[in-house]
Parts: C-alpha cells; sequence; structure tokens
C-alpha cells in the first residue's frame, strides 16, 4: 500500500472480486499489504432490507475475512452514522449503537469483528459526496441526476446529517494512518444538516439543472426505519487531524468551482 494517495505507486492497483474470497487471499498474499482500508459495502440502505443475505455476506462475513488476513497489519474499517437509532443526536464515541435496519445492523456487527484487533480502527462517516466514476454514489450525484431527469424531490426537514466531501475524508484518513493511533472514530461534517437543508445547497449549486425540491417529514414515509438524527461529534479525531473538519455549506463556498 502507497504512504501517499497522490504518490506515482498510488495508481498501481488490482483489481479484485471481493465475493470471490480465494481470489482476495491469493491477491493479498501476492501483493502483502501493509495497510488495508476497507471501504467496500453493500450501502443502499433499502437493497439490505430486500436482500439481507448479500448485505451480511458483503458487509459482515468479508470484514471478519479481510480482518483476518490482515491480522498483523493497520486495518481502516468505514462504517455509518446509521448505526445509531437517531433519537440524541451529536454522538460521540462512547455512544452505544442501536440500529435500525439491515444495513446499519450489518455494520455495527462488522465493527465488534474488526475492534477485536487492536491494530485495527474502525471510523464511522456521515453522507460523503463529490465525484465517483460511475456517477452515482455520492448524495449529491443522487440528486443531479434526479434533476436531469426532471424529476422533483421530496426532502425531509426532520432527518439530520452531518455531510462531508469525500475529499475531506480521504485527506483525514491519510493524516489518521499517519498517527498510527488505532480505534474507534467519528469523521463527519462540523455542521447539522437536514436533507432539506442539504437539497437546498446543492440546488444552489446547479442552476442550469431548474433543480424542484419540496419540504417533506419522515412522519409521511412508509419504508424501513429512518433514524431522526445521527449527527456526529468529531473531537477525538480532530484532535489528531492538522486541519479543521469543515461544515458542508463552508466548504462549497470556499470552493465555488468544484464540480460538486
Amino acid at each position: 500500500m502507497p504512504a501517499s494517495p497522490t504518490s506515482p505507486e498510488a495508481v498501481c492497483y488490482r483489481v479484485l472480486d471481493l465475493g470471490d474470497f480465494q481470489g482476495v487471499r491469493t491477491g493479498f498474499k501476492e501483493d502483502r499489504p501493509e495497510l488495508v482500508i476497507h471501504c467496500a459495502a453493500l450501502s443502499r440502505s433499502l437493497a439490505c432490507q430486500e436482500n439481507p443475505a448479500p448485505a451480511r455476506k458483503l458487509n459482515v462475513e468479508l470484514t471478519a475475512r479481510l480482518a483476518e488476513l490482515a491480522a498483523d497489519v493497520p486495518l481502516i474499517f468505514f462504517s455509518s452514522d446509521l448505526v445509531f437509532d437517531g433519537r440524541l443526536g451529536n454522538y460521540d464515541e462512547s455512544e452505544r449503537p442501536n440500529p435500525l435496519s439491515v444495513y446499519a445492523e450489518t455494520k455495527a456487527a462488522a465493527e465488534q469483528i474488526v475492534l477485536k484487533n487492536p491494530k485495527h480502527t474502525v471510523v464511522r462517516i456521515s453522507l460523503n459526496g463529490g465525484t465517483s466514476p460511475r456517477g452515482d454514489r455520492g448524495f449529491n450525484e443522487e440528486m443531479r441526476r434526479a434533476w436531469q431527469a426532471g424529476r422533483t424531490l421530496k426532502l425531509f426537514t426532520d432527518e439530520f446529517r452531518s455531510p462531508m466531501p469525500a475529499t475531506i475524508t480521504a485527506r483525514a484518513i491519510w493524516e489518521l494512518v499517519a498517527q498510527k493511533k488505532p480505534g474507534l472514530y467519528h469523521l463527519a461534517g462540523d455542521e447539522r444538516l437536514s436533507r432539506w437543508d442539504i437539497g437546498r445547497l446543492i440546488a444552489a449549486r446547479w442552476p442550469q439543472l431548474s433543480p424542484r425540491i419540496e419540504p417533506s417529514s419522515r412522519k409521511d414515509y412508509a419504508g424501513p426505519p429512518r433514524p431522526a438524527d445521527t449527527s456526529f461529534n468529531c473531537a477525538k479525531i480532530q484532535r489528531l487531524l492538522s486541519f479543521p473538519l469543515p461544515g458542508l455549506s463552508a466548504w462549497l463556498k470556499a470552493n465555488p468551482t468544484e464540480p460538486f
């Protein structure tokens, strides 16, 4: 694993099918990585709810196997703010998870596996946005695609998260790696925003799409349970970082040309 994401070696990689664990094991033995950053997951909450078996296989079983392979090296596992039930908000690492959905249950279970090894780290994140290879992974991309298709988005005014650009998440992770202080951390934006607030910020970014949004409430939602407020207290990881974690509003204002 390269020491820096900007080094020439960072562009060298091998593609592995994580469903083929024998292939993963072979690749691991051949490459002998010095660090594992595990961010793969079945992360669409509704898909996990409808298909719990593959969700548990990828999110829990695969994580257990990777943790076993990486027993002697640092491993960073990405978890989620959704492991909490959302009754409190401003969660720090001392709060006990209480997952409401299959996806959240799988992440909470995987956390316990990872944290059994004192060399390993769990980083819980919130909504991440940015530019993905296929243009459909970030929350901002999902909104933009909906507007491009002429759809009106109904956004909750009573569900709160701590969104952050993925570029900031990546920078923080590399600094955490350099600190060599494994454990459990919360990593998110320094701003508590409702889905409605987030939609307004992204809509203002893309006026050429004539974006349409409407306020709505979790009370009118008929799908799986959703936490009301999973905003984070990130003081623990902030003390280790060389830069302040930004709120989404401030970051968008400071980076007006970023394609967010």
